[in-house]
């Protein structure tokens, strides 16, 4: 079933942030920082890949983000729904299912034998594809998925997440740039409002990642310097 009532923007990033911090999705800890995927330091570390593993949010966040987009980008925009490999796979499954569409993944590098594809499963050269990932950061690595799918003649102009870290200004000029827009659910500022609000965490612990929030470049060089 398509979605097409549900909750205003806001609301639905509020509740988006309470279902993760109810599933322990987001870990926070100021003072032994988590490394990154690109090997910096950061006292916040999320992880959307739980979702799989809790039905009820499951649904409720797929509906979030299929209403999220059919409401910015168009109720006929798509005719193909990407997931990029490996978190986004079973997230563009769940919204391709509740949007009526075909679904296809995106691997991160040719496979190596057989067809050498990127794209699994069929997408047409006149198809208007909208890739789903489960996070982004600063937008880099969704660049790769897009240049794939753009590399068999179809269209890519869309991006949806469930999670955006939403405290790196390039991220949308990264993505815009490249002719892509951005939607997703929730950032980490609605995450940390969501922690205050229901006492997740205690308030040394939110006071560092609030400080980390505000200038995360600088959090980050002010530790490999230290």
């Amino acid at each position: 079933m398509i979605p097409t009532s549900y909750p205003d923007q806001k609301e639905m990033a509020r509740l988006s942030a309470r279902m993760l911090l109810e599933i322990q999705a987001v870990h926070f800890n100021a003072r032994e920082p988590f490394t990154l995927a690109s090997g910096l330091p950061s006292p916040t570390y999320i992880d959307c890949r739980k979702l799989i593993s809790y039905p009820r949010i499951r649904s409720t966040l797929m509906d979030f983000l299929t209403v999220t987009v059919m409401r910015q980008a168009g109720f006929e925009a798509f005719t193909n729904i990407a997931g990029g490999e490996t978190a986004g796979i079973p997230f563009a499954a769940l919204v391709a299912e509740r949007m009526g569409l075909p679904m296809t993944y995106v691997r991160k590098k040719p496979k190596g034998y057989g067809r050498n594809a990127r794209i699994e499963g069929v997408m047409g050269e006149n198809d208007r594809v909208l890739l789903v990932e489960d996070l982004t950061t600063d937008g880099g690595s969704k660049l790769s998925f897009v240049d794939a799918i753009r590399d068999t003649g179809a269209t890519c102009a869309h991006t949806a997440v469930i999670f955006y870290y939403g405290i790196f200004p390039e991220t949308v000029k990264t993505l815009g740039d490249h002719g892509v827009a951005l939607h997703h659910l929730c950032t980490w500022w609605d995450v940390l409002a969501e922690a205050r609000d229901s006492g997740a965490f205690d308030v040394e612990t939110l006071s560092g990642v609030e400080t980390f929030l505000t200038d995360p470049r600088g959090w980050q060089a002010a530790r490999q310097e230290s």
